[in-house]
């Protein structure tokens, strides 16, 4: 018995046909007779044959990859956005190669150090916000490029409005009748994407409209994040009566400080976060929810049908956002003395 996996070749030998012919069937090209396509698919199951990525590439010059880079595997967020990019690319039979980037964000031409030439059909970013020398850069392997979580003119691109989300959110805040309303961010970093910018101005548009004044505190991302800034706002004499954070992973955060402190929510403080984590259920609170895995199954149906060409690849997808009211806002703002 051979040691050999058996080959496009042993196929063609096996069904009576040429080589070519066994290849326009692996590769379900159209304009061969249906007995003859029977008979070359019994063949490849006889034989356990397999069709290689890498020798289909040498007949189509596709690899049957798409590269995908994100800034980390954690929080949550980027893992639900891989999870849906996933489930798109298998559907379409094409596998994901995974690149996580961390700091190395930070570092002048980082994107020339991914190994993506010849080795991708597309690249999916996943809320890196890319500057035009980026871009550039990755326009260079020659392949297309979908962002997601970035909107650019001339770019592929799946994402929310995330000042609107932001801004929605502090106006139901506001029509509970808070008018003494914080917001926690987190800070700058080399990875920080733009939606940060993008809620805390659709907070402050939402305050400046209702004629009131902004009130933002900025501390590292996460649950420690939010205990720290909970703990700020607190301190101070007159403390916010409700509070949005940027991140759900934010909010659990600063309601950890708040149940610690003896302070009820509502009761005394309401709190909304954003992004719909699947832990905001069991802490009960109020979200705004933009569905994650569906950013990335769309992005992945984007890019597939651009490699497909049937979709321009400029396309911009832009996915709903929508309030999930619970008890961390249930109770409505009950004044006790001037505002």
């Amino acid at each position: 018995m051979s040691k050999h996996p058996p080959s496009m070749r042993d196929v063609a030998r096996r069904a009576g046909v040429s080589l070519s012919t066994v290849s326009r069937v692996m590769r379900g090209v159209p304009g061969v007779a249906p007995a003859v396509r029977e008979r070359v698919r019994n063949a490849a199951d006889e034989l356990s044959y397999v069709v290689s990525r890498n020798a289909s590439g040498l007949v189509t010059g596709r690899t049957g990859r798409v590269a995908v880079i994100v800034p980390f595997l954690q929080p949550w967020f980027f893992g639900s956005v891989l999870a849906g990019i996933s489930d798109g690319l298998q559907r379409a039979g094409l596998d994901m190669l995974v690149y996580q980037v961390g700091e190395q964000r930070g570092q002048r031409g980082w994107t020339r150090s991914l190994p993506l030439r010849r080795n991708c059909d597309a690249v999916i970013t996943v809320s890196m916000d890319l500057s035009a020398e980026e871009c550039r850069h990755l326009d260079d392997i020659g392949v297309p490029l979908v962002l997601t979580g970035q909107r650019l003119p001339e770019r592929a691109g799946v994402f929310i409005d995330d000042r609107q989300g932001a801004a929605k959110a502090t106006r139901h805040l506001l029509n509970l009748g808070h008018t003494r309303v914080a917001f926690i961010g987190s800070e700058a970093g080399s990875w920080r994407s733009l939606s940060s910018r993008d809620r805390l101005e659709g907070f402050q548009g939402a305050m400046v409209e209702a004629g009131l004044d902004e009130w933002s505190v900025l501390s590292t991302p996460g649950h420690r994040g939010g205990e720290l800034a909970m703990g700020e706002l607190l301190s101070d004499h007159r403390p916010p009566t409700a509070v949005l954070a940027e991140f759900d992973d934010i909010a659990m955060g600063a309601h950890r400080t708040l149940r610690r402190s003896g302070i009820p929510v509502p009761g005394s403080i309401s709190l909304m976060g954003f992004d719909n984590h699947e832990a905001a259920a069991i802490l009960d609170l109020t979200t705004v929810d933009q569905s994650p895995r569906a950013i990335g199954t769309a992005a992945a149906d984007l890019t597939v049908d651009i490699l497909s060409g049937e979709a321009p690849p400029d396309r911009h997808v832009e996915m709903p956002t929508r309030l999930i009211l619970r008890q961390s806002t249930s109770a409505p703002h009950r004044r006790q003395g001037p505002s």
